[in-house]
């Protein structure tokens, strides 16, 4: 069944201001099985020199967000040491063979945990994001632009994406190999950022997306 996309605003200016008062978790999620990759963790392919799941924490790490936390379920350990270096908390996800929402339901807990007003969801296999498109979406939430807010590029629906903590108790009960997309579709106030960042729209499934151990964008 098709669906209406929500509006599409435009990533707040300097000028405009926001406030910074704000404390919005990041939650990255990294704990699924690389089921359509095949025998090898996707997650630890190399781009550039580092694992392809450090680019995508480092872009979350990089950005204004107060915290960040991992959830890690398959091959949780080497995952654990391949982010060593990066000050971020972790949660395993024992039931991470249920699909994506059993590692949303630990990214609600910890955002519970740690008081905040709101939460991103990025996802461990994109490895392009800006920092500067997850500041946008910290951006357009403090400007009031949605309490369900979704990073877009060149008018599509991408991720990462954020959602004020009224929605915390939704998130926490989803089910099934979804995250809060009912919530973009549903929420009367729910919006996409038009970001200038292709990144938003590029997850590595398949070996195929790869290029000599490069992005392959084409």
């Amino acid at each position: 069944m098709m669906f209406e996309e929500p509006p599409i605003v435009d990533v707040p200016s300097v000028e405009e201001g926001t406030n910074e008062s704000t404390a919005i978790h990041g939650v990255v999620l990294a704990a699924g099985t690389s089921s359509r990759y095949g025998r090898s963790n996707k997650l630890l392919e190399l781009i550039d020199g580092d694992p392809l799941v450090c680019h995508a924490v480092a872009s979350f790490v990089e950005s204004r967000l107060a915290n960040v936390t991992v959830v890690l379920g398959h091959d949780r350990e080497r995952v654990r040491a391949a982010l060593r270096e990066y000050d971020v908390a972790f949660r395993y996800n024992r039931s991470y063979k249920q699909g994506q929402s059993a590692s949303v339901r630990e990214g609600i807990e910890a955002a519970r945990e740690a008081s905040a007003d709101a939460v991103i969801f990025g996802l461990g296999d994109m490895p392009n994001v800006s920092p500067t498109t997850v500041d946008a979406l910290v951006e357009s939430y403090e400007r009031g632009d949605g309490s369900a807010l979704a990073a877009g590029y060149d008018g599509s629906r991408g991720n990462p994406v954020l959602f004020d903590s009224q929605h915390f108790d939704a998130l926490g009960s989803v089910t099934g190999d979804i995250g809060g997309r009912d919530i973009l579709r549903n929420a009367p106030d729910a919006a996409i950022v038009d970001t200038a960042d292709p990144g938003v729209l590029r997850d590595i499934d398949r070996p195929t997306d790869l290029k000599n151990g490069e992005y392959d964008a084409d």
